[in-house]
């Protein structure tokens, strides 16, 4: 991406007006998607299984995270907010995300259990939208997981009152320490509030970059009968 940004920039010799110029740079940038075709006759009958097939291209493909998804929630007000987080489950149940569920959006979800996860997988030219309602997974399956997590980033989640405003880093980082120190030659149980959260979807949107900007994007819906519904959208 980085290398993409440059290659629009002005140099210093072409303006004296860097900000006013980097704007007109910004508009200019773009690049052509060259996409494969993605068709009705392509696409899986599950949406679950068709995400598997891309989820391991992306696998494959991409240099980092691919895993990463962003996550979308409302708050009581209708105000969204969004962020990044790491897909670490999925199946024909739904999509499991971990987090500490005294976090904005985790008191976000506890008002409003709808969301949205949004993959963007730039190699592959590819993005996939999920939307549904979610629940905490069980104390059970939270524990399983976070024993599994590095010793270091279970203290991080003990340490941080995730979201709240805090004086300064070495604040965090002394309470760390205290923390190491208290939990020496232990294992470090669960915190309080900190778990899984399954998103159970009831619509998937698959988009496929394609040239000129006449994208692919299929999408499946949920009937009240339990059956996908896939159209196809307009780019």
């Amino acid at each position: 991406m980085l290398r993409f940004i440059k290659r629009w920039l002005p140099s210093k010799e072409e303006t004296s007006s860097p900000g006013r110029l980097l704007g007109q740079s910004i508009t200019l940038m773009r690049r052509e998607f060259i996409g494969k075709p993605f068709n009705e006759e392509l696409v899986k009958d599950d949406p679950v299984d068709q995400f598997e097939l891309w989820f391991n291209d992306a696998v494959a493909t991409e240099k980092f995270d691919p895993n990463a998804m962003t996550l979308s929630t409302v708050d009581s007000a209708g105000r969204p907010t969004a962020r990044v987080v790491l897909l670490k489950e999925y199946g024909k149940s739904g999509f499991i995300f971990y987090t500490s569920y005294a976090s904005r959006k985790g008191r976000e979800l506890d008002k409003n259990p709808n969301a949205c996860l949004n993959f963007f997988w730039p190699e592959l030219i590819h993005q996939v939208r999920i939307e549904g309602r979610v629940e905490k997974v069980s104390m059970e399956k939270s524990i399983e997981y976070f024993s599994k997590r590095p010793r270091a980033s279970q203290l991080s989640a003990y340490a941080s009152s995730q979201s709240d405003k805090i004086i300064s880093r070495e604040e965090l980082e002394e309470k760390v320490k205290k923390l190491d120190m208290q939990f020496a030659g232990k294992e470090i149980p669960l915190p309080d509030e900190w778990g899984g959260y399954l998103l159970k979807p009831d619509y998937f949107e698959f988009w496929q970059g394609r040239v000129n900007r006449l994208h692919d994007r299929l999408s499946y819906e949920l009937s009240d009968s339990g059956l996908w519904t896939i159209s196809r959208l307009s780019p």
